[in-house]
């Protein structure tokens, strides 16, 4: 069994559906699990429907944009007018509607609630695109079989409740369908409500699966030839990683590498489970493994870059020292919302972390923040992190921008900068 994974950029068309098709065509001798996510930007757009996220009148022409592109997709690719499909998908839309539209309650509950509308929709437009040509599949709601608990926006996987779920799939193979349709991204809780594995985490999904189902191998189809060096968008002269440790593989994705989701590689490696990260647009090329190996190649620097972050300075009111019990109180309002620190420097009157910028969460926390510390903050940065650097290709990198925080291991730099001078914002 094979677990093959489709991010958004894989399905964002109607052509890129009959790419993803023609793929799979390939492995017809092979029982294929497939997890997708939603279509192109879709969960960008659903995120701004959360409720209380922006106005009604934005979130009605939001809607329609999303409605219009979901249908002109279908239509595309099953012309004939499949009356199942429009009903299917109309009902979505109307479930999806009605979810956006409900006053605010917690933004991390509502928001697990209105994107996981990407992922439902996007295996269903494939799901019967597949079988309209043929290509005889099963669609799973994936709610089904990965149980987390109730930390939404980004649950805990119940692990052995998931792996007696996941047994039912191999039932759902015979003679005649050898593809199983789910969704990536979203989940379960035991009590039936919608949960997602934070943002990106299709591949986290495909992995689970793999964990539990034993799979011979995992693949995560991309627009990139494998796992480079560096973004694409940054560089020009990237380098593909051939193979790649699992521990190593691990690092990158904590730092924010974009090609494997933080969570991916743990589940996989607990089975030796290979992760093979390949190109949709160039199929037939090799791409790059992770696996059992003792070190990188080839070996390079590797960068990776963080943009939207915010750097928060946090200092007691009565100018003490930040001891254990500042941290623990810290921590915790962090742990409440869900906001990760990428990260993170303390001295005797300060803790100082750079997060991403998520407005409605930021508010929260800068709320719980005042009512014991004094908190000061810079936005619109970068955060840099170099594995295996040297003082030339920081030097290069940086370019003379001012470094407002900046961190080093032997092997790893970590940096934040501002493309100007920013002055400190006090939020006391």
């Amino acid at each position: 069994m094979l677990v093959f994974k489709f991010g958004g950029a894989s399905v964002n068309s109607a052509d890129a559906v009959r790419n993803m098709a023609s793929i799979l065509r390939k492995y017809a001798s092979e029982k294929l699990v497939v997890v997708i996510s939603a279509m192109g930007k879709t969960t960008n757009a659903l995120e701004q429907l959360v409720p209380g996220v922006c106005d009604k009148d934005r979130k009605d022409e939001i809607l329609r944009n999303l409605k219009d592109y979901h249908f002109n997709i279908a239509n595309s690719l099953i012309p004939c007018n499949n009356d199942p499909l429009r009903a299917t998908l109309d009902s979505l839309f109307g479930e999806l509607e009605a979810r956006c539209l409900k006053t605010p309650t917690s933004y991390n509950f509502d928001y697990d609630q209105v994107v996981s509308f990407g992922e439902l929709i996007s295996t269903t437009i494939i799901s019967y695109f597949l079988n309209s040509i043929g290509m005889r599949n099963n669609w799973i709601d994936v709610r089904n079989i990965i149980k987390t608990d109730a930390n939404y926006r980004e649950g805990h996987v119940n692990w052995n409740l998931t792996q007696k779920n996941a047994q039912c799939i191999c039932n759902q193979f015979n003679d005649e369908v050898s593809i199983l349709i789910t969704q990536g991204f979203i989940a379960g809780t035991a009590e039936g409500t919608t949960t997602t594995l934070g943002r990106e985490g299709s591949d986290y999904s495909a992995s689970i699966l793999s964990y539990c189902l034993d799979a011979e191998s995992m693949t995560i189809w991309k627009d990139v030839p494998g796992f480079l060096n560096a973004d694409p968008k940054f560089f020009s002269n990237t380098v593909k990683i051939q193979q790649i440790p699992y521990n190593e593989a691990i690092e990158l994705a904590y730092y924010g590498a974009s090609v494997i989701h933080p969570k991916t590689v743990k589940p996989i490696q607990n089975k030796n489970v290979e992760l093979h990260i390949r190109s949709f647009i160039q199929p037939d090329e090799a791409g790059s493994v992770v696996g059992p190996y003792d070190c990188i190649v080839p070996e390079t620097p590797l960068y990776i870059f963080k943009n939207n972050q915010v750097l928060l300075s946090i200092l007691p009111k009565d100018f003490s020292f930040i001891a254990e019990d500042n941290l623990q109180v810290i921590f915790g309002y962090f742990a409440q919302l869900g906001i990760r620190i990428n990260v993170m420097q303390n001295s005797a009157l300060s803790f100082t972390v750079c997060v991403d910028d998520n407005k409605i969460l930021l508010e929260q926390l800068l709320k719980l923040l005042q009512q014991n510390f004094r908190v000061y903050y810079n936005k619109s940065l970068q955060l840099i992190t170099i594995r295996y650097y040297t003082q030339q290709i920081v030097d290069e990198i940086v370019a003379r921008r001012p470094i407002l925080m900046e961190q080093r291991s032997r092997s790893t730099a970590q940096i934040v900068v501002s493309d100007s001078c920013t002055c400190l914002s006090d939020l006391s």
